[in-house]
C-alpha cells in the first residue's frame, strides 16, 4: 500500500505480472475511488462543457467524450471524460490530483453561464473492471451494461441508490467503470468477488494499472502531461477541435501551433534487455534529445518501453536512439503509439 495523492492505494495484490496478465487474458478489478466526479447542470450545461474542454463535446444523452481541460495559455490542466446524462446534465470524471483545482477552475469559468456545479467526489467510490471477460462478468450484475457502446454511460439502480455504469477504461481492453455510493461500491466489490471466479477475475493495483496503460498509449497526468504542455506537444492534437468555435485556450493554441514546437511526446522501445525508468536520458548519436517521463517493462511485449518529450529529429517512428540506464546506453527505437494494439 502506498500514498497516492492522499489516498491509500494498493500497488499490487498477487503481483504486477500476474495482474497484468489477468487483465489481458481474463479480467481484473481496480479500486479507482480516488478519481473525482463533478456534475454540471443547467440550461447552459452543454455550452459550458464546450467552453472548458478543447474537444467537441457530445450533447447526446448516454455518450461521453475524452478531452483536455486547458488554461488560458493552452497548457493542460487535466485530461477528463465528460458524459452527457441529459439535455441539461453532465458528469465529468477528473483525476485525483487535480480534482480540487479542476472544480475551482470550473467555478471561475462558470461566470455568465446558467449552470450549477456539484463537486461530488466525496460521495462516490468507483471500481474499474477490465479485460476480455469483463462484459460477461459485469453483465451478470448489471445486464443493461452489455448494451452500452464504448464511452457510453447508464444510470442504473443499485444498492438502494443509483450507480453510474460507464464503458470506459485505462487498459486498452474492454471494460466498465462503476461509480456508486461508498456502500454501493462495497456491494459491487463483494458481488464481483462472489461471481468473478469463473471469469478469472483478480484484484489489481497501481503497478499493473501503469504497465497496462503505458502499453496502450494512455497519458498519466502529472507525468506525461501538465500545465507546461499543450495537447499538441503531448501528441494529442486529435482532441483539439479548433473549428468548433471558442474555448478556453483556443487563441493560445493557434499561436503556439503556428510558431511550432521544439518537443513532442514520443514512444521509445528498447531493442535489447533493460528496464527503463522515468528520468532516463534518450540520446541520438551520443547527443541528448530528451528524457523519459514514463517508462517500464512491458509484460505483453517482453521489452522495455517509455514515452518522453523528444527533439524533432527523433519524432519519426523507427528512428534509432539510445536510452541511458544506470550509466549504460541501451539501443532503442522511436515508436508511433500505442505500443500494443488495443482491443477497443
Amino acid at each position: 500500500m502506498v500514498d497516492f495523492h492522499g489516498w491509500e492505494m494498493p500497488v499490487q495484490f498477487a503481483g504486477i505480472l500476474a495482474e497484468h496478465r489477468a487483465v489481458r487474458t481474463a479480467c481484473g478489478v481496480f479500486d479507482v475511488s480516488h478519481m473525482g466526479q463533478v456534475f454540471i447542470s443547467g440550461p447552459d450545461a452543454h455550452r459550458f462543457v464546450e467552453r472548458v474542454n478543447c474537444n467537441r463535446m457530445s450533447a447526446e444523452p448516454g455518450k461521453g467524450t475524452y478531452a483536455h481541460v486547458l488554461a488560458e495559455d493552452g497548457g493542460i490542466l487535466d485530461d477528463a471524460i465528460t458524459f452527457c446524462l441529459g439535455p441539461e446534465r453532465f458528469l465529468a470524471i477528473v483525476n485525483a490530483a487535480t480534482a480540487e483545482n479542476d472544480f475551482a477552475w470550473f467555478q471561475k469559468q462558470a461566470a455568465g453561464f446558467a449552470v450549477e456545479l456539484d463537486h461530488a467526489s466525496a460521495r462516490y467510490g468507483m471500481l474499474a473492471v477490465q479485460g476480455p471477460a469483463a462484459p460477461a462478468l459485469v453483465g451478470e450484475i448489471f445486464p443493461a451494461a452489455l448494451a452500452l457502446p464504448r464511452f457510453g454511460i447508464a444510470e442504473l439502480p443499485w444498492a438502494g441508490a443509483t450507480a453510474f455504469v460507464m464503458r470506459t477504461g485505462y487498459t486498452g481492453e474492454d471494460g466498465f467503470e462503476v461509480a456508486a455510493s461508498p456502500a454501493g461500491t462495497l456491494a459491487f466489490w463483494e458481488a464481483l468477488m462472489a461471481k468473478g471466479g469463473p471469469h478469472g477475475l483478480v484484484p489489481c493495483g497501481l503497478g499493473s494499472r501503469d504497465t497496462l496503460r503505458l502499453e496502450s498509449g494512455y497519458l498519466l497526468y502529472g507525468a506525461d502531461a501538465d500545465a507546461t504542455r499543450t495537447p499538441y506537444e503531448a501528441n494529442c492534437g486529435w482532441v483539439v477541435k479548433l473549428q468548433k468555435g471558442d474555448f478556453v485556450g483556443r487563441e493560445a493554441l493557434v499561436c503556439r501551433k503556428e510558431a511550432g514546437f521544439k518537443e513532442k511526446l514520443t514512444g521509445v522501445r528498447l531493442l535489447e534487455r533493460g528496464v527503463p525508468r522515468a528520468g532516463c536520458a534518450v540520446l541520438r548519436a551520443g547527443r541528448k534529445v530528451g528524457e523519459l517521463c514514463s517508462a517500464t517493462f512491458a509484460p505483453s511485449l517482453g521489452t522495455g518501453i517509455g514515452v518522453g518529450y523528444l527533439a524533432p529529429d527523433a519524432w519519426e517512428a523507427g528512428t534509432r536512439v539510445e536510452v541511458e540506464i544506470h550509466g549504460k546506453t541501451v539501443p532503442a527505437e522511436t515508436v508511433r503509439g500505442p505500443f500494443r494494439k488495443n482491443s477497443v
